[in-house]
């Protein structure tokens, strides 16, 4: 009987479904929603505002009344309000001594302040516990419930209780709280829903300027140079065919560019003996922005596979056919089937094919909602073998493709070799290095160094 007691006792105040009142200053959008979330979760709700009138848009639980008189009904206050309206919050610090405040509110601009609008709160009313929440949820995703994109809720403050109470209706909304140590972090919270794809960035620009430089070197042997040097107006090659070859000479230069920052940190290694000191700052960056580098990858990889797919709907396409099959009906000769183009050409679609389901897998496995249901060997196993073997499979399609005009003078257009032979050489480079990399006189020692062995022990400081 004892010890089933202890049990009940135990266990009463996490499945009790009392709740304390919330107070909340600030009847805006994200006010209104942030309440009618607390009822919804079992929390009395009471806004403190300018105006005490009843109003439609209120949750109709929620209490509505001064500022003075709704901050004396609740320990934890919500300040949903924005910072240039924090003055009148002065004249209540005694009624605010002691009590929870948790800051809500975001800025325009990055470091539009010198100091947080959190640190700037705690300025205003010294003696109040200010915490740093919700101000990565966005008003919309509280209304229609879709919080699937936004759950993770990062918290800070200095006060270690007031920050838990805070956690705890994190948690009773439904939402994650990843504590984010003290209020000195409020600065980087604040700025992180101001980011525009921050990881993104590097991989779109560069795309963009890959794109660019493709598409005016195709430009110039596939439409100007004919134009110039045989009065052949080609300039509709600019809607299917150009982009058909930039999309896979993207796909395979992006992918190689995924695996190429480890082939050098590897190479880094080896010439220090050492993993303990950090690699430059420019190969950290290229390393934690690879699986965008991928995914940007697939994108144009999916785009070729669409582009081909039309090709035979072409009206250039059906014209250049009827135009060999009428050939052939006046000249009465009918070409006979070549065995090695024949062989050439189903290779090369075969190595598709079989190069881009890889890919697929490699941005599948990519998705947090399936990398979290492998554990890591799996994952490696995938990202990293697999990867190289999708390297190996897209780059052999590329030669398959052209291996015949390597050598051929009329491919050197002013000199200048076809596209796909420049989209060859980060991927050929990759994998030589690679191979290299995998020879027992360079792998055991390199596996030794990620193990924690140091050629010089001086560099673990």
């Amino acid at each position: 009987m004892n010890k089933n007691s202890s049990n009940i006792m135990a266990l009463s105040p996490t499945t009790s479904n009392k709740r304390e009142t919330v107070c909340i200053f600030g009847t805006g959008d994200f006010g209104r929603a942030l309440g009618h979330k607390m009822i919804q979760s079992g929390y009395p709700v009471v806004y403190g505002s300018r105006s005490t009138q009843a109003s439609s848009l209120i949750p109709k639980d929620a209490e509505v009344l001064s500022h003075a008189e709704a901050a004396q009904k609740a320990s934890i206050i919500i300040i949903a309000i924005q910072r240039q309206h924090y003055n009148f919050l002065t004249s209540l610090a005694e009624i605010l001594h002691g009590k929870v405040l948790v800051d809500i509110s975001n800025n325009v601009k990055l470091n539009q302040y010198p100091e947080s609008n959190a640190e700037y709160l705690a300025q205003l009313v010294p003696g109040a516990k200010v915490v740093k929440a919700f101000n990565t949820v966005s008003a919309w995703a509280l209304q229609s419930g879709t919080l699937d994109a936004s759950r993770q809720v990062f918290v800070c403050g200095d006060d270690m209780e007031a920050k838990q109470m805070v956690m705890d209706i994190v948690r009773a909304l439904g939402l994650t709280p990843l504590d984010h140590g003290s209020l000195l972090a409020a600065q980087e919270i604040e700025n992180y829903p101001l980011q525009l794809f921050p990881m993104w960035k590097f991989p779109i620009l560069l795309s963009f300027g890959l794109v660019a430089f493709f598409f005016f070197y195709c430009l110039i042997r596939d439409v100007i140079y004919p134009y110039v040097y045989e009065n052949k107006d080609f300039s509709f090659f600019i809607a299917i065919s150009i982009p058909n070859r930039i999309c896979p000479i993207l796909a395979l230069t992006l992918l190689a560019l995924v695996y190429l920052p480890g082939v050098l940190a590897a190479i880094i290694q080896l010439y220090r003996g050492t993993k303990y000191r950090r690699f430059p700052d420019w190969l950290d960056k290229w390393m934690l922005c690879r699986k965008q580098l991928g995914l940007v990858a697939l994108a144009f990889a999916s785009l070729h596979v669409l582009y081909t797919l039309i090709i035979p709907i072409r009206s250039f396409v059906r014209w250049r056919i009827s135009s060999q099959i009428v050939s052939q009906a006046l000249s009465n000769k009918t070409e006979p089937l070549n065995n090695t183009d024949a062989w050439l050409s189903d290779s090369y679609l075969a190595l598709g094919i079989l190069g881009f389901f890889l890919f697929v897998l490699l941005g599948i496995t990519s998705l947090p909602s399936v990398s979290n249901n492998v554990n890591w060997r799996e994952f490696r196993f995938v990202q990293s073998k697999l990867g190289y073997l999708t390297l190996i499979l897209c780059t052999a399609h590329t030669m398959v493709y052209g291996g015949k005009w390597f050598l051929s003078p009329s491919s050197y257009r002013w000199y200048l070799p076809s596209a796909y032979m420049l989209s060859l050489i980060v991927p050929c480079i990759v994998l030589v290095v690679k191979f290299v990399l995998i020879f027992p006189c360079l792998d055991k020692p390199l596996t030794q160094i990620r193990q924690g062995w140091e050629r010089n022990p001086q560099y673990s400081e």
